[in-house]
């Protein structure tokens, strides 16, 4: 089904959780089905193709990033024709929920998984972990995760204090060290900026034959923000879903950069708390030459015509 169908779906913006849930059945009742899991996550599968995606999404980040509110994995999914499955959670859970563990041990006893060809994970940050940790579930799965944490269990990760009111979550029981998880996994893709120290620390943790990082320097603590703005993601995800997501294929899709303002503002930050003067010269030729940029064509002035 090509995505343009998305836009012809009901807007699910700026409803409760109970109405977000209500007006979602009825749009998937044809095609899949939905279900709650507790008090806090939600389930939602959609029937396409033999390749199934699995998201892990929040519903303010589906409010935030999707004009009409739908999931993220309905966009990508639906690009392709694929099938899909979206986890949601209301808010930062990490998804460590016994009824989530009950879930997938239901989905694995009733073959779900080994009904398809492939299956790919996805998901960012908090929901980067919960892809990661999940995938076990349906061995031989291709992830791509961006910006994950490993674990915030104290005793191995006790150096990042981002997330400090959430170490009551249970860690150390199932589905809880990501980067073991991965090992059943065909390949996993780890996406970071080894500039946001914490992040780094966790992609350092995720070493594994079958994993490759993939360093995207300079694009700050919002990675996938910015990927949707460049319009890269969904390549990023079908590379990965087909297993064709090498290094090289990532650093030509990650020169999207070039043309992206905050990317470039960000360099140029860091250019001028380096002191790198003919850089900072050089980046803001390269760049006034290719598009407006009042902040570079300011910067490049005071260089050029310094006051005496």
């Amino acid at each position: 089904m090509p995505d343009t169908t998305l836009e012809t779906l009901p807007s699910l913006k700026s409803l409760t959780t109970s109405e977000w849930f209500e007006q979602a059945g009825e749009i998937v009742e044809d095609r899949g089905d939905i279900e709650r899991l507790g008090g806090k996550h939600i389930a939602l599968r959609r029937e396409g193709s033999s390749t199934l995606l699995v998201t892990f999404e929040t519903l303010q980040g589906i409010e935030m990033l999707s004009p009409q509110a739908h999931p993220l994995g309905w966009h990508f999914a639906d690009a392709h024709g694929w099938s899909q499955l979206t986890m949601i959670s209301d808010g930062d859970t990490w998804f460590r929920d016994e009824t989530l563990y009950a879930y997938f041990d239901r989905m694995v006893d009733d073959g779900y998984f080994d009904g398809f060809e492939h299956v790919m994970f996805y998901g960012a940050g908090p929901c980067g972990y919960a892809a990661a940790a999940f995938s076990v579930v349906a061995p031989g799965a291709r992830v791509l995760v961006l910006q994950p944490q490993a674990t915030l269990d104290a005793g191995i990760a006790g150096w990042d204090a981002r997330f400090t009111e959430k170490r009551r979550l249970n860690f150390t029981d199932r589905y809880g060290y990501a980067p073991d998880m991965l090992e059943a996994a065909n390949r996993a893709y780890i996406v970071f900026d080894p500039d946001e120290r914490e992040d780094a620390m966790h992609a350092a943790l995720f070493t594994r034959p079958n994993v490759t990082r993939l360093a995207l320097r300079h694009m700050g603590s919002a990675i996938q923000t910015d990927l949707l703005r460049m319009e890269i993601l969904n390549e990023l995800i079908e590379a990965a879903a087909r297993g064709r997501l090498s290094p090289a294929r990532f650093a030509r899709l990650a020169r999207a950069r070039r043309d992206h303002l905050p990317y470039l503002r960000r360099l140029l930050s860091k250019l001028e708390l380096e002191g790198r003067t003919g850089l900072i010269r050089l980046l803001c030729r390269n760049v006034n030459a290719r598009m407006r940029a009042p902040r570079f064509a300011k910067r490049l002035k005071l260089l050029d015509n310094p006051d005496p």
